[in-house]
This record gives structure tokens, C-alpha cells and sequence, in this order.
């Protein structure tokens, strides 16, 4: 199903469109709109999930062991170390 819709694009956007129907690039300036929604779409689920992730590890974190802010730095020092040690981080 389609829907018919009228739109305002900006001077540049207009530009920019038909010319990617002059390249042969898309078959209409409909096309061009069509998928720079589905881009956008994409790009948006994207990023619904990656925050969704990004809460299940705070989560997971939250409820998980709580460690002091000096074993915390003695743990980063070790691993800075360990890193340095195998060469793969600067001094």
C-alpha cells in the first residue's frame, strides 16, 4: 500500500535528490524519499537496541558485586601493566 503525501524539501535537499535521479542512481525523487525513510528507520531500530543493550549491562552491573574505587584503580593499574607488558599499549 502506498500513501500519497506532500512534502517541503529545502533548496539543497531538492537539489541533491534530483540529481540522484539524474545519475540514474533512483528511478524517481519518490525513491529517493522512500529510502532515506528506511535509512532513518534502520538507524533508529539501531539504535532502540543498542540502548536496550547498554541497560541489560548496567543492570547486570547494578546487581552484580560492588568493588571499593581503590580496587577498582588497583585492578586498571594490573591491567595497564599486563598491556604494557605484551606491548600492546604504550608507556
Amino acid at each position: 500500500m502506498t500513501v500519497k503525501s506532500s512534502i517541503s524539501l529545502t533548496d539543497p535537499q531538492a537539489r541533491f535528490a534530483r540529481a540522484l535521479v539524474e545519475s540514474g542512481q533512483y528511478s524517481s525523487l519518490s525513491s529517493v524519499l522512500q529510502q532515506g525513510l528506511e535509512l532513518l528507520r534502520q538507524k533508529n531500530e539501531a539504535e532502540e537496541l543498542e540502548v536496550a543493550a547498554l541497560r541489560q549491562l548496567v543492570d547486570r552491573r547494578m546487581s552484580g558485586p560492588m568493588i571499593s574505587a581503590g580496587e577498582m584503580d588497583a585492578r586498571v593499574e594490573r591491567m595497564i601493566a599486563r598491556k604494557q607488558k605484551s606491548g600492546n599499549v604504550g608507556t
